[in-house]
C-alpha cells in the first residue's frame, strides 16, 4: 500500500511548540500506528480523558498533524494522522524557529526516554527471542556533514521496505509488533568527560 501522505514538514515555530506538547506526540503516534481513532478510543489506549484528547486532536487539526475521516455512521467522528512521519528543520535561520525546534526535539526526546524507561522495567517479561534483538548500541563514527547525510539516506533506504507496515496492517507478517527504531546523530565533544 502506497500512501501519498508520506511526511508533513512544520515550518513555523506556532506548529513546532503545538506538536511538542507530549499529549499531542502520543496521540499523533498513536494514530500513525494504530490508524483512524475517536477521541473516545484514543483517551481509552492513552489512559486520559475524551474531553482532554478532543481538545488535544482540534489543535493538532490547526496545524494539519491530524484530520477527520469518514466514520462507520454519522455519529463516530474518527481522526486519522495526516502523514506517516513528522519533520522539521533544525537549522533554521532564525533564531525562534531554531529555538522552537529544539524545544520540539527536547520534548520528542524526553518521550522515547520515558518509553524507554517502561520498557526496560518490563524487558525481562520479553521472549528470548525479542529480548536478542531489541536493545541499545552506539557507535562513535568519524565522518564529514556529507558522509553523515548519505549514511542517513542509506539507512532511510533500509528502512523503506517497512514503512507501508504502519499504514496497511495486512502488509505485517505475522509474528511482527510495532519497534520504535530511534535514531540519534550528535556530534561528541571529547571535552564532554563524564566527570565533567
Amino acid at each position: 500500500m502506497t500512501d501519498d501522505r508520506t511526511r508533513i514538514e512544520l515550518k513555523d515555530a506556532l506548529a513546532m511548540r503545538a506538536y511538542a506538547h507530549p499529549l499531542r506526540l502520543k496521540l499523533v503516534g498513536l494514530l500513525r500506528r494504530q490508524g483512524p481513532q475517536t477521541a473516545t478510543q484514543a483517551a481509552k489506549a492513552l489512559g486520559d480523558n475524551v474531553p482532554n484528547c478532543s481538545f488535544h486532536l482540534r489543535q493538532l487539526a490547526k496545524y494539519g498533524l491530524v484530520e477527520r475521516v469518514e466514520g462507520n455512521d454519522n455519529r463516530e467522528r474518527p481522526w486519522r494522522a495526516s502523514a506517516r512521519s513528522t519533520g522539521w528543520d533544525d537549522a533554521a535561520p532564525l533564531p525562534e524557529l531554531r529555538a522552537a525546534a529544539d524545544h520540539l526535539t527536547a520534548s520528542i526526546l524526553t518521550t522515547y526516554f520515558e518509553m524507554a524507561r517502561t520498557w526496560l522495567q518490563h524487558r525481562q517479561d520479553e521472549s528470548i527471542e525479542w529480548r536478542r534483538v531489541t536493545g541499545i548500541s552506539d557507535q562513535t563514527l568519524y565522518v564529514t556533514p556529507e558522509e553523515m547525510a548519505g549514511l542517513q539516506k542509506r539507512l532511510d533506504e533500509a528502512l523503506e521496505p517497512f514503512l507501508d507496515r504502519q499504514i496497511d496492517p495486512s502488509s505485517r507478517p505475522e509474528g511482527s509488533r510495532p519497534i520504535n527504531l530511534i535514531q540519534l546523530a550528535m556530534p561528541w565533544e571529547d571535552n564532554h568527560d563524564a566527570d565533567s
